[in-house]
């Protein structure tokens, strides 16, 4: 009888913080798996508020404009007195005009990558970008340009602003859409909780109507002067545009040699040989007419990256 009792103490010691250690185990699995399934849950939620804010989604296009660039242009721009004011000093605003194929909208997306690539791991600092495409107008109202910059800054934040989710929490339930009023208010709300913020429009010259862009423009300057934030923008040289930079930096944008002869090295073909020259002679007579070819190209294309790619297709024919 006392064996049997000793036997089943013993196996009541052994085997019980066994089974807490499994039901331990068990519990602290459900918990991690609750916890994620409720971290998907609300990020799952956090996008459908992004995509209801707006479906548009620029970084597409960043990638693709910065895929085009040929390693090594542009950094001119980023070394330039100009730039690194701006960059160093808050409230500034950029303003980079260029005649049409200059090459304005490569280098908008190099400034872009700049500031991702140097801010990217700070979340204090927010970078929101725009590209206008005058195919496009229909997606190019105020309102939906303040949307786009909303929900870039809304989504670089850890967890989605609670003034977004208010302002989502208001409209759903009706299936209605935030007024142009709404918008702006909650992109103050949401740029004030950065430390810094970077806003860049492309090709302002490509938007809709005069109204409309006095309109969004008036929006992006009291960002700019309540919260700090600094803006960089491109446009052809219209007056109507320019003059609503007047006492911004500025620095005027066109396809310099040095980009222009970057280019070429890429793409030019191989040149033909020279009949009855050593290989070492042809190698010098060949590198004197690619220097001569790019030279001829870079005074032809006066300032247009466009003209000098179709110069270069030109040049693969002759």
């Amino acid at each position: 009888m006392r064996l049997r009792r000793r036997s089943a103490i013993f196996s009541i010691t052994v085997s019980f913080p066994s089974s807490r250690g499994v039901e331990f185990l068990t519990i602290n699995k459900v918990q991690a798996n609750v916890a994620k399934m409720s971290y998907r849950f609300d990020r799952n939620e956090d996008h459908e508020i992004l995509r209801w804010l707006t479906p548009i989604d620029y970084s597409s296009r960043q990638r693709d404009y910065i895929e085009r660039r040929q390693e090594g242009t542009g950094q001119w721009l980023l070394d330039s007195p100009e730039f690194q004011t701006w960059l160093q000093t808050d409230k500034q605003t950029l303003f980079c005009p260029g005649i049409p194929g200059a090459g304005k909208t490569i280098l908008t997306s190099i400034v872009v990558e700049e500031l991702t690539n140097r801010f990217g791991e700070d979340k204090s600092i927010g970078v929101a970008y725009l590209y206008c495409n005058f195919q496009n107008q229909d997606m190019q109202k105020p309102k939906d340009f303040l949307a786009s910059l909303l929900k870039q800054l809304a989504q670089s934040q850890s967890s989605l602003p609670d003034r977004v989710k208010s302002l989502h929490d208001k409209h759903k339930d009706k299936k209605t859409q935030p007024s142009f009023d709404e918008i702006s208010g909650t992109l103050q709300s949401v740029t004030a909780m950065y430390s810094r913020a970077f806003i860049i429009i492309d090709a302002l010259d490509e938007y809709r109507t005069t109204d409309d862009r006095k309109r969004f423009l008036s929006k992006i300057f009291n960002l700019q002067s309540e919260y700090g934030a600094n803006v960089f923008a491109t446009s052809r040289l219209i007056p109507e545009i320019t003059e609503k930079f007047e006492g911004s930096i500025s620095i005027e944008i066109r396809a310099f040699e040095d980009d222009m002869r970057k280019y070429l090295d890429s793409h030019m073909p191989p040149l033909p040989e020279f009949v009855g020259y050593s290989s070492e002679r042809q190698k010098e007579l060949q590198e004197g007419l690619r220097e001569e070819i790019k030279t001829e190209i870079a005074k032809a294309a006066d300032g247009m990256y466009v003209d000098s790619y179709t110069k270069t297709k030109y040049a693969n024919f002759c």
